[in-house]
Order: structure tokens, then sequence, then C-alpha cells
């Protein structure tokens, strides 16, 4: 299994002198996570984004990434905002590997409790779930043409 990092709200921390979140350019977040379970998962970054800032390059990448891996699960953390088309564009190319997308709806450095489980529970998801792409958040999970985020609710759910 690999675990392929590219940024979004999952990984923002404050930036105390502009104020401001962000998106840094490494894996803290994620290896904080993956660090305090008894697993060995490589983690690699890929984009470091907002998934809003995300366009077709950035989405080529990532099916490239993917497509590259000889992992045959692999899971995406990714913003929320835009998992959807990420998730299509992956779904698009008819990989035969299971690929799982998650992320956040609040920054692990300001609660770490909703990417910890989110990351988890998709860890687990990815290990059982036949191949295809999925999206696993806030205890939902399943293909991703079932899992939306409700954008009036600000929270997914099975359609």
């Amino acid at each position: 299994m690999l675990i392929l990092n590219t940024g979004g709200t999952f990984n923002k921390r404050y930036d105390p002198i502009l104020g401001e979140l962000f998106v840094p350019r490494d894996n803290h977040a994620v290896e904080s996570i993956v660090g305090t379970f008894a697993l060995t998962l490589p983690i690699e970054g890929l984009i470091y984004k907002d998934s809003l800032e995300m366009d077709d390059a950035d989405r080529a990448a990532l099916c490239e990434a993917i497509a590259s891996s000889h992992a045959t699960a692999v899971v995406v953390v990714h913003g929320t905002d835009t998992i959807d088309k990420s998730a299509l564009a992956v779904a698009a190319m008819g990989y035969d590997k299971t690929v799982v997308f998650t992320g956040a709806m609040v920054p692990f450095s300001i609660d770490p409790v909703e990417a910890t489980a989110n990351l988890a529970m998709a860890i687990g998801y990815a290990r059982n779930a036949p191949h295809g792409v999925h999206i696993v958040m806030q205890g939902i999970a399943g293909t991703y043409e079932r899992v939306v985020k409700n954008r009036e609710l600000g929270k997914f759910e099975h359609v």
C-alpha cells in the first residue's frame, strides 16, 4: 500500500505572521498519523496544493503517480472541495488497483481527530476494498460515484 499526499485542508497549518492557513510542502500531518499506527507505509508527497487550486495538469500527475506505483492499493490524501474531480480522473484511467481518496474538513493542525479517523478508516478500507476508486470520509465509505460532499450541510454522504 502507498499513501499519496496531495495537500488539501488535511495538511494546512497556520502561519502566525501572515495570519492565514497554508499548505506546507511536507508530509508532517500524514507522517504524524501513520506514526501512531503499528504500520510501516510508504508516504509520497505529490502536489501540495489546496484542492481548489488543482488543475488538469495536477490530476494528470496524480494519475501518473498511481500508474507508476507498484502498489495495488493507494490511499490519496486530498482536499475535500475537488476530491470528486480527482476521483473521476483516476477512475477514467481504469487502473487495476484499489484507490481510496480521503481528507478532512478540519486541518490536522487545528484538530487532529477527524484527519486521524479518516486516514485510519481509509487505510483499513483500502486493504479490503475491491479494485476501483473509492472515497472514505467522516465514517462514510464507498465508490466515488456514491460518496459525495453535501456542500450545504458540510458533510459527506451516500447518494
